[in-house]
């Protein structure tokens, strides 16, 4: 039987083990997108996850979503990652880069420039700003000329992110995000060839992960998706219909990996798993789920056919997460209090069990 311990081979990369750090955002970088000290230090202390995929990283000052959020959309920017990539790799690690575009989800106090998405439908709920949550403006819809400008942000930044020393990309599809946005039926009112239909709601997924994929090689792409996923005003109709439509364009270009939230009935995950010919990642979690997945979730889905298994908010005060499975040391649990706040308190503080 498969366990969350054994080895497995990701495209170029050979992991340790089968536990994926799952991306979680933490808003400890500068004002100005550049990574920190201590978030070298924070990642390089979970080093021994099989693979870490980084918290959200806006790939142009227009995808910025939140203050303290990281960037990939500039070379300072991508400069400014080396030490954290470096810090992984000293430690044994493997590390990618989730390029994450808000689109709708920001504010013009933000990024200083009015959110833009498939349409002009506002997000329902308050946004992060520097001045506190505020309500999310109505965002501007963007132009059929615009959209490849949008792809090629994602290309520009996963080249940055290689020269940064990732090894390799994931495309944020999910949980409400510009790519999902595209998907969805509530935030895309569009008629013409990105939307309506499911062939055209799928165009911008499929279109950025093919432009991503020619730039640096589909080995090093992979892209979450939350399919039926509700966070941030999402509604996706025809849903299994319209990830059956996507898993199979998606197939085409032969990318490293999909990274999927349990947002759906356990069923359907598993006819995805089943259609998906390469390495399937399956948070058990959900979306931000009321406790940390388990062992025995992690081991379950593997049953089902899951390659890896994502954890994120179990890797939050537990550094040493691979560790303390394998042991059956027990979980230190971190109140919300300081998951966004800032500083290096509830953030690179977690000691390691003493075994």
């Amino acid at each position: 039987m498969t366990s969350l311990f054994d080895s497995y081979q990701l495209g170029g990369l050979r992991l340790p083990n089968r536990i994926v750090m799952a991306p979680m955002t933490r808003a400890r970088a500068t004002m100005d997108g550049l990574a920190t000290a201590s978030m070298a230090t924070y990642y390089a202390q979970r080093a021994t996850a099989g693979l870490i995929v980084t918290e959200g990283i806006y790939p142009s000052l227009q995808g910025q979503s939140n203050p303290g959020g990281p960037g990939l959309a500039s070379d300072a920017q991508a400069e400014a990652w080396r030490p954290v990539t470096d810090a992984v790799h000293a430690n044994g690690g493997r590390i990618v880069a989730q390029l994450m575009h808000s689109g709708r989800v920001g504010h013009e106090e933000v990024a200083g420039y009015l959110p833009v998405a498939p349409s002009a439908v506002a997000l329902p709920t308050p946004v992060f700003t520097p001045t506190g949550p505020k309500q999310a403006p109505v965002p501007r819809a963007l132009t059929l000329a615009e959209i490849p400008g949008e792809v090629q942000s994602y290309v520009d930044a996963a080249r940055r992110a290689i020269d940064a020393g990732f090894d390799g990309v994931e495309l944020h599809g999910a949980n409400g995000y510009l790519i999902q946005q595209f998907l969805s039926s509530s935030a895309n009112q569009r008629t013409d060839a990105y939307g309506g239909t499911i062939e055209g709601r799928i165009r911008f997924a499929v279109e950025a992960a093919a432009a991503t994929a020619d730039a640096i090689g589909a080995d090093r792409v992979g892209i979450r998706l939350s399919p039926g996923g509700t966070v941030q005003g999402i509604v996706e109709d025809e849903m299994p219909e319209l990830y059956g439509a996507l898993f199979a364009e998606l197939a085409r270009l032969d990318l490293s990996y999909v990274d999927v939230l349990a947002t759906a009935e356990p069923e359907l995950l598993i006819a995805l798993r089943k259609a998906w010919p390469n390495t399937f990642i399956l948070n058990p979690g959900g979306q931000i789920s009321p406790s940390p997945s388990t062992l025995a979730d992690g081991e379950r889905w593997l049953a089902e056919g899951a390659d890896l298994i994502g954890y994120g908010r179990a890797y939050l005060g537990n550094p040493d997460l691979v560790e303390r499975f394998r042991t059956g040391a027990p979980l230190r649990e971190v109140g919300h209090e300081t998951w966004y706040q800032g500083g290096d308190t509830g953030y690179i503080d977690y000691p390691s069990h003493q075994y």
